[in-house]
């Protein structure tokens, strides 16, 4: 793999099967993301995009195939290693925000340190100075119920981005947000990736992914251009 390859998706399937039959959520996905690329994955419901994404970051498993991070084999990883890694090398940004409600957004932004093993007094500056990063300075004491949607995902994405991963990961980053608050995070994002952060994007909105410097079409669980 090249080195500048921080993600290989190479013939990746995920099915289920039930009683009713075989359903294909994906169909021999090829994909790669250059160091410091900013991809943008689209496609309508149920076409896969997500679960792609869910793969990459090692919340799922494919049923064959390999997907490698940063040189990484998280396809052949035990479960143990898999939670280092999304520790270590991933953030994620999801649509709904995911913070602890009654947790200041200190605490919130602070947590993945205090599963790395920080101390105390280091994880509280650092995530100071994450949420000063994105513009929350003064509403470190507030828990989620104090805060803007948009406020919230600022928080999200500091705490995605407090253990310096190799990549972050977004699921419909401005999906519960208003366009003028969305175009607010893409600026995050787009100086994320200008300082060299990969970032993959997965998105329903044609003006979001044109932010991103790839787009990919997913549909029926299949690559059909990027």
């Amino acid at each position: 793999m090249p080195d500048n390859h921080t993600i290989v998706v190479r013939n990746v399937a995920k099915l289920y099967t039930t009683g009713a039959g075989v359903t294909h959520v994906l169909r021999e996905i090829n994909l790669t993301a250059v160091r410091g690329e900013f991809l943008a994955i689209m496609g309508p419901s149920g076409s896969g995009k997500s679960t792609l994404l869910y793969m990459i970051g090692c919340l799922d498993r494919p049923t064959h195939g390999t997907i490698l991070l940063d040189g990484i084999d998280v396809c052949a990883a035990s479960e143990h290693a898999l939670a280092k890694i999304r520790l270590r090398k991933i953030g994620f940004v999801f649509q709904e925000f995911n913070l602890l409600p009654r947790t200041s957004a200190l605490a919130n932004v602070a947590l993945p340190l205090y599963y790395a093993g920080v101390g105390r007094r280091e994880r509280k500056l650092a995530a100071g100075l994450m949420l000063r990063a994105v513009g929350l300075n003064d509403r470190t004491a507030y828990a989620p119920e104090r805060l803007s949607g948009g406020e919230q995902q600022r928080v999200a994405i500091a705490r995605a981005l407090i253990n310096n991963p190799a990549v972050l990961l977004a699921d419909e980053p401005t999906g519960n947000l208003d366009s003028r608050t969305g175009q607010e995070i893409m600026s995050i994002f787009r100086r994320l990736n200008a300082t060299g952060r990969t970032i993959v994007m997965v998105t329903h909105d044609e003006a979001i992914a044109r932010e991103a410097t790839r787009i990919v079409q997913v549909c029926d669980g299949r690559i059909l251009s990027g």
